[in-house]
């Protein structure tokens, strides 16, 4: 987990994601993450550019609060604060890996993969994040906005499972 925490954490520090000042989890917790990954690091050392989401939609995130916390791994209380990170990553307007400051979409897939296992498995054919997590809660209120049985059929399908550069 450090590895992809220190990613994070080092994007954020130099601006180059969309978190919010404290990466979205408030001091007291942000400083809980770093002494608990990285007790080395002191808070006041990090530059972190505070970028304010572009809209903060509190129901869409207690929506995505309970996917994610309902699909942790349950391998760490560190999930808790991934839950929070995530969320405030997918209200940026990139991909999610960009807007979590991760240098590939593979760090975000072993992310999903080691610590929101059920999700990872339920994306088996690859879908862009932030658009299967938004395609879940649609499905978990009963919206369903595709207009074909299938992704397969979709006329989107290149929108949603295309290469993320």
């Amino acid at each position: 987990m450090e590895s992809i925490l220190s990613r994070i954490i080092a994007s954020w520090a130099y601006g180059h994601s969309v978190l919010p000042q404290w990466m979205g989890l408030g001091e007291l917790e942000f400083r809980r993450l770093l002494h608990h990954h990285f007790p080395t690091i002191q808070p006041q050392n990090l530059l972190g550019f505070d970028h304010s989401p572009m809209c903060e939609n509190d129901e869409e995130m207690d929506d995505l609060r309970n996917l994610l916390i309902n699909n942790r791994a349950q391998r760490s209380h560190s999930e808790h604060w991934l839950v929070e990170i995530l969320i405030y990553g997918c209200l940026g307007n990139d991909h999610l890996w960009q807007d979590l400051g991760l240098w590939s979409r593979a760090d975000l897939s072993k992310l999903m993969a080691d610590h929101f296992t059920p999700l990872y498995e339920l994306n088996s054919k690859n879908m862009k994040w932030k658009k299967f997590l938004y395609k879940r809660l649609c499905e978990t209120e009963g919206i369903y906005t595709c207009r074909a049985p299938s992704c397969e059929a979709c006329a989107d399908y290149s929108v949603c499972f295309a290469p993320e550069d």
